[in-house]
């Protein structure tokens, strides 16, 4: 029984195998028929998916472009940003610098303005010692002078002399102003003789003597002499010159024709004899003849006269007395050799020449005065007394 049993069990196991084997065979089939349709279905299914991918890519790679476009933008801005930075920072660098070099020569010219600061003060106080060290002088200098106002008063008079004996010399040397040398220094004379001091005598002596040499010096007027021969000059255009002159025929005949109509045979001979005459004609002249002057010729010879009697004057007034009689001497061989010497005008010029030539121009003037050094000597000392120091203190 218990092999039917186990008979049994395997039949049925068997039939179960079996049916299970129908059924798995029924499974593979259908699902063979049903894998069909949902393999269409995972087609259109990948499908559409890749056109998603697809256009998920395309906007991954514009993002990536985008996202390249704008990394190189801000590179760019970056790198423009850093050069302005840079270029700020250079002229930050350069501003500081020059501030750094005025403010070094701010300090260098604060340190000279205070130097020559110190040196102004310095000066200041030298000046100050000074103004007060001429202050105390000039207290002294006015205390001397009201002391010497009552006791001395006739040293003014000894400068006042001096002063006129130099104005003396001035006149003498360089105007050669006789008359008024010899004024100035009898008016210094009086000066000295208002003090009644015998010390001043042997200075008035040298005044007198001074005084007595330019009275003794020639009298003559250099200037009235000039002034004549100026006058002369301007009448040198009105002298006639010894020129040549054709002398006048006498015998001639009146050739001079006739207006009236009657007298036409007189004038035709007239004509003739005119023309007969004048075609060849031979005369005597007695005595020596005179070449004919031409107009510059003319004109020569008076400025020759004129430039030696220009000459003449400048000798007078410098008192040489060579060049002045030489112009003169050659001016009146001009007049007589040239000019016609009978005529009043050329006689009356030839003597007032003579007239100059006689006069003497000459004046020796001294080359200094001899009263001058006793003069200043005796107001040396004079000042030397009063103020204790030498006459540099006037």
């Amino acid at each position: 029984m218990a092999d039917n049993k186990d008979n049994g069990v395997q039949d049925s196991k068997e039939t179960d195998d079996a049916v299970i084997g129908v059924d798995v065979k029924r499974n593979a089939e259908d699902s063979t028929t049903s894998a069909k349709p949902d393999a269409n279905k995972k087609a259109k299914k990948k499908s559409s998916g890749n056109g998603l991918l697809w256009f998920v890519v395309f906007i991954l790679f514009l993002l990536v472009i985008g996202l390249a476009g704008a990394g190189y933008w801000y590179y760019t801005q970056q790198q423009s940003s850093s050069s302005t930075m840079t270029s700020a920072q250079q002229q930050t660098t350069a501003k500081i610098n020059a501030l750094a070099s005025a403010r070094d020569d701010v300090n260098s010219t604060l340190s000279r303005i205070a130097r020559d600061n110190d040196a102004l003060k310095d000066t200041i106080s030298d000046l100050q010692k000074q103004n007060e060290t001429l202050s105390l002088q000039a207290e002294s200098t006015l205390e001397q002078l009201n002391q010497m106002e009552g006791r001395r008063p006739a040293d003014w008079l000894i400068a006042e002399a001096d002063y006129l004996v130099r104005m003396a010399g001035r006149k003498l040397w360089l105007e050669n102003d006789v008359r008024t040398a010899i004024l100035l220094l009898v008016n210094a004379d009086k000066r000295l003789k208002s003090l009644a001091d015998p010390s001043v005598l042997p200075v008035r002596a040298a005044l007198a003597q001074d005084i007595q040499t330019l009275q003794q010096l020639n009298p003559v007027s250099q200037s009235s002499v000039a002034l004549a021969l100026t006058g002369m000059v301007a009448q040198i255009d009105k002298l006639p010159l010894d020129t040549f002159e054709k002398p006048e025929d006498k015998d001639a005949a009146d050739n001079a024709l006739s207006e009236s109509t009657d007298d036409w045979k007189d004038n035709l001979a007239k004509v003739w004899h005119s023309l007969v005459d004048d075609f060849l004609t031979v005369k005597s002249i007695e005595g020596p003849i005179e070449p004919v002057l031409s107009l510059e010729a003319q004109f020569l010879i008076k400025e020759q006269l004129r430039l030696q009697l220009m000459h003449a004057q400048s000798g007078a007034l410098t008192a040489d007395a060579g060049l002045y009689k030489q112009s003169l001497q050659y001016a009146q061989t001009l007049l007589i050799e040239k000019f016609d010497t009978e005529k009043s005008q050329v006689s009356g010029f030839v003597n007032a020449l003579q007239n100059l030539l006689e006069t003497d121009v000459a004046r020796p003037i001294p080359t200094e005065l001899v009263s001058q050094k006793p003069l200043e000597q005796l107001l040396d000392r004079r000042v030397k007394q009063v103020f204790g120091q030498g006459a540099s203190a006037l």
